[in-house]
């Protein structure tokens, strides 16, 4: 299931400023920042958590048996339909959070990636919707994929067969006689029938819990009271469904009922912890990186000596790294006093920074002076860094943004 199908990562900004704890139980939730790539699409980085794998064997093997029951004696038929469904079941959740990202991107939210995980897919944004229409419309485009994708397998299979005869072999009818192309077609229209259902339930943060908040949004004209009210609605679906997969446990159904449970399990803590999002993001609404920034760079020039860096950079600030300009004070990439110390000294009078350094891509390392704070409180730059370079529209480095000075613009006002 793709449970809480975007977010926007604050593994930042909730270590800096938020209750204890929340950032770790955050990110961890949904797969954390670090996942295994797989391939781009439209420029968007799909990957991989290590919990993804676990799901797909299961379901081959949940699938193997029951593609079993239906090609009786079949045993190979069966295992290379279970593969097949499985990643195609895995490439839709892909399509569906494609949607959402590809959505965002046109609405101006700059996306960090999308990452297969224990409950499905998640699309990850640089920040979070700033009006209600934005809202819905990001929220409604991928439930509108899984429908379309839905709606085609099933089209597809009655090409083939009967109406009557895909859905017999969806189900998994014993008995049933079909084909190998029409059983997956069907088990796809089933199973993303059941997706979309699911994501459409009005709970935060499912794709139903986003639209429910996009409306109360229009209607209240306040973003946290929205939230506050999905998120209401998300840990009330939660309480129902671990009460149904208790009773589920109870009558005998265990794994159903136990995967059920830690669902809706899920959805709570996930409607809790997407609510403290919206509270701390509230707090630094209309803030720039400019005005957080220490307008004062201290950067090294790329051309200087290693020997000059580390006596006057190095020993005199005691920092690790220093960002790194040309002669035009556009930043080319960064230094670090690891990678000096390990230059031999008798090297370091002629050899120069630009020899050493790590370059700097554009993406990762800089900041747009314009930009909201709220954009950082996903990087993973200054998570790693702990501090990012702030440019002009030119390029030109005007300050250092630090994780601490981000604490002290998330912390309420009487911390």
């Amino acid at each position: 299931m793709a449970a809480g199908d975007y977010v926007h990562p604050r593994s930042v900004a909730l270590r800096a400023g938020a209750p204890e704890g929340v950032c770790d139980h955050w990110m961890g939730m949904f797969g954390g920042g670090n996942s295994i790539q797989l391939v781009r699409l439209f420029g968007i980085r799909i990957g991989v958590d290590i919990s993804w794998f676990i799901v797909l064997f299961l379901i081959i093997w949940s699938l193997s048996g029951a593609y079993g029951d239906l090609f009786p004696g079949e045993e190979g038929k069966a295992f290379a339909l279970a593969v097949a469904s499985a990643l195609l079941f895995f490439a839709s959740v892909v399509l569906h959070e494609l949607g959402h990202a590809l959505v965002a991107r046109r609405e101006g939210i700059e996306i960090i990636g999308i990452d297969l995980w224990l409950f499905g897919g998640i699309a990850k944004m640089r920040r979070d919707t700033t009006t209600a229409g934005e809202e819905f419309r990001v929220a409604v485009a991928g439930p509108l994929v899984t429908l379309v994708i839905a709606v085609a397998c099933f089209a597809a299979g009655t090409a083939l067969a009967s109406p009557q005869e895909v859905l017999d072999a969806a189900w998994f009818e014993a008995g049933t006689t079909t084909s190998a192309t029409v059983a997956l077609l069907g088990y796809l229209a089933l199973i993303n029938a059941l997706l979309l259902v699911f994501n459409l339930i009005p709970g935060f943060p499912l794709d139903g819990g986003r639209i429910a908040r996009a409306i109360a949004w229009a209607i209240t004209g306040d973003r946290t009271r929205a939230t506050r009210i999905a998120a209401g609605l998300g840990r009330g679906f939660s309480f129902l469904m671990i009460g149904v997969g208790l009773f589920m446990v109870l009558n005998g159904l265990l794994i159903g009922g136990i995967w059920l449970g830690v669902i809706g399990w899920f959805l709570g803590q996930a409607a809790r912890s997407a609510q403290l999002q919206t509270e701390v993001t509230s707090r630094i609404e209309g803030l720039l990186v400019a005005d957080v920034m220490d307008s004062e760079p201290i950067a090294l020039p790329a051309e200087a000596t290693l020997e000059r860096a580390l006596d006057e950079f190095f020993l005199r600030y005691g920092w690790p790294w220093f960002p790194v300009v040309d002669s035009s004070g556009h930043p080319v990439g960064l230094v670090s006093r690891e990678t000096v110390d390990a230059v031999p000294e008798a090297e370091r009078a002629t050899r120069t920074v630009s020899e050493v350094m790590a370059g700097d891509s554009g993406s990762s390392l800089r900041v747009r002076l314009d930009e909201p704070l709220e954009a950082l409180l996903g990087s993973e730059g200054l998570q790693r860094l702990g501090a990012l370079m702030a440019v002009d529209g030119d390029g030109v480095l005007r300050g250092i943004v630090t994780i601490d000075e981000v604490r002290r613009a998330l912390r309420p006002a009487s911390s």
